[in-house]
């Protein structure tokens, strides 16, 4: 067979394997189906599929078709995270700083804090510290990591539960959304390459000026002429990111946060994100899968799994009771919005793929990030749904009116 059937093939398997397993075992409840395809990834990876049949693999997913798929998934990714840095609305947030600049603090500080004494352990066993990365490059991403909120994934859960329109689920997409500011923010700071410094600030510079004109030309174009030209400057803004040392990725939120979502509409926005989420991002999670390594051992890489898996949702809940018993929330609210916030998949994995672009991670350690993302949102639906069931049960029950004492 050409490169071009076996190509097919394998878009074949990425397509229909996550999907029959999605539907057949009626994963919905506590899997959606973007989880099973990160799975089905980790599954078609090296370290499954290709540990059980090397030789088909090796056919399957020879170099000249991992290189084509490489290039969707870059393309994949590059509009799904602009598409994030559009929907990113901090309106409610500035109507509701205090509250929101605390919340945010608390959900994205503690887990920072846990995941980097994680980074701190494992920074002393070989195998897990990429070879370019410092000490404190690979202890704040291990941190960030940790605490990350994956917000389009938060979307879709809140969704399903039925709270996105509510107002704690507009509460919870706020913080999410200040913390998602502060991700790329850290994650910068992190990629920082002093040998490149002068090409950076050169960055910096031409992507401000040029904002400035991006956000004059955009409103005085017809509607249908601004998604080309948003597909261009998400080109040119990824590409100058990734010439200066920060990454495509980083260029990708820079292009889609100085964006305004009213200049497509909610319901086209909606549309492309479930257009890339359904045609283009498969084959991003494939492209993760193939980068899975176990050479460390399986129990090992699960175990440093937990360990992150444990770091993240302990700090992120004891983030919010903090931040909930500052604010004075009523009971049971700070369990369930600190389960919706340790929300993961997407924005995680993402996230640890740069690190390991960058070689601050080994794939070993993304090995363990990526099992702890799908972990951490597979534990959402069930352990968020029966607590909202008793927050509205105690909402119902009636006070009891205190009866006057009869004097004597």
């Amino acid at each position: 067979m050409n490169v071009t059937e076996v190509f097919l093939i394998a878009m074949v398997l990425i397509f229909s394997v996550p999907f029959l397993i999605w539907r057949l075992a009626r994963t919905e409840y506590f899997a959606p189906l973007v989880v099973v395809q990160i799975l089905t990834g980790v599954l078609l990876g090296p370290g499954m599929l290709g540990a059980v049949v090397p030789e088909y693999y090796a056919k399957i997913f020879s170099p000249p078709v991992v290189q084509s798929l490489n290039g969707i998934a870059w393309w994949a990714v590059m509009l799904f995270v602009m598409l994030a840095g559009v929907e990113l609305d901090l309106h409610d947030a500035k109507q509701h700083r205090r509250e929101s600049v605390i919340t945010a603090g608390f959900a994205l500080g503690t887990p920072l804090l846990f995941g980097a004494a994680a980074g701190l352990l494992l920074i002393r066993q070989q195998g897990w510290m990429g070879p370019k990365a410092a000490s404190w490059q690979f202890v704040v991403g291990v941190g960030m990591a940790c605490a990350v909120t994956a917000l389009p994934i938060l979307v879709l859960l809140m969704e399903k539960l039925g709270i996105l329109r509510d107002s704690m689920g507009q509460r919870v997409l706020r913080y999410a959304s200040l913390d998602d500011i502060a991700l790329w923010g850290v994650l910068a700071v992190i990629l920082m390459d002093w040998h490149r410094v002068e090409r950076q600030l050169l960055f910096l510079v031409a992507y401000t000026a040029l904002c400035y004109a991006f956000r004059v030309l955009m409103p005085r174009l017809p509607r249908s002429d601004r998604w080309y030209i948003a597909i261009i400057w998400l080109a040119i803004v990824s590409f100058g990111a990734d010439w200066c040392g920060l990454h495509f990725m980083v260029g990708a939120f820079l292009a889609g946060v100085v964006m305004e979502k009213s200049w497509f509409g909610v319901e086209e926005l909606d549309r492309l994100r479930h257009n890339v989420l359904l045609v283009l991002m498969p084959v991003f999670f494939l492209s993760t899968g193939l980068r899975t390594q176990w050479s460390m051992g399986g129990t090992t890489v699960l175990l440093v799994a937990a360990l992150l898996l444990v770091a993240s949702v302990t700090g992120k809940l004891a983030g919010i009771r903090l931040a909930g018993r500052m604010l004075r929330w009523p009971s049971g609210e700070a369990a369930i919005v600190g389960w919706l916030l340790q929300t993961k998949a997407l924005i995680e994995i993402i996230f640890v793929s740069v690190l390991l672009d960058k070689q601050i991670i080994t794939s070993e350690m993304f090995t363990a990030f990526l099992l702890m993302a799908v972990a951490s949102t597979m534990l959402t639906v069930p352990v968020v749904t029966p607590q909202l069931a008793a927050l509205r049960r105690r909402r119902a029950t009636p006070t009891a009116t205190p009866t006057a004492t009869p004097t004597a």
